[in-house]
């Protein structure tokens, strides 16, 4: 019986676009726990503001929740090559997204009405930063999704080739997760 070396160079069989994207959301993780422990210590030592939080914030947290789902249908449209199913929830996931963005607009005007801002005291600080921080990182996922449509349209997408869809389900879901913790967090705070 002959001994197999093995190399210690060996080629993963996990495209190294999903290594990149758990490494970025990683990172994306240690910097709102981070922010959200900022938060907490700041709150402690006094001075916080509390306010209602505007019922716009729950319906984004609704929106992006549901767009969760649409996603998920993309994957599986994609790995069972239903073109026009992965079509219809990728754009589905797009008005979502999109609607989510504009209820966030929202509910910081209604903050704005509330007398709460950016500057002034940390309780409304840390709202916007947090929440803007979220709309950003988002801002991203609605690019990388637009590619996506786009390669669905040019029927590029099928169940030999839809690595990036799952790429964007990943990271959409993780946006989704992530602000369904940061709302519970800071409805919690004030």
């Amino acid at each position: 019986m002959e001994a197999q070396l093995v190399s210690p160079l060996r080629k993963s069989t996990i495209p190294t676009a999903k290594i990149l994207l758990w490494l970025a959301m990683a990172s994306m993780v240690m910097l709102f726990a981070g922010l959200t422990s900022a938060c907490i210590v700041r709150q402690a030592e006094g001075n916080w503001v509390y306010f209602d939080m505007p019922v716009m914030f729950t319906v984004s947290t609704g929106l992006i929740a549901v767009s969760s789902i649409f996603m998920q249908w993309a994957v599986v449209a994609s790995r069972n090559d239903r073109p026009v199913q992965i079509k219809v929830s990728l754009i589905t996931v797009l008005g979502l997204g999109l609607s989510f963005i504009f209820t966030q607009f929202l509910a910081w005007n209604m903050l704005v009405h509330q007398g709460i801002f950016l500057v002034g005291n940390p309780s409304g600080s840390f709202l916007y930063i947090i929440s803007g921080l979220h709309l950003l990182h988002l801002a991203g996922g609605i690019l990388y999704l637009l590619y996506v449509i786009t390669r669905a349209i040019m029927d590029k997408i099928n169940s030999k080739n839809y690595l990036a869809v799952q790429l964007c389900a990943t990271y959409w879901h993780f946006l989704g997760a992530l602000w369904i913790y940061l709302f519970v967090f800071l409805s919690a705070i004030n």
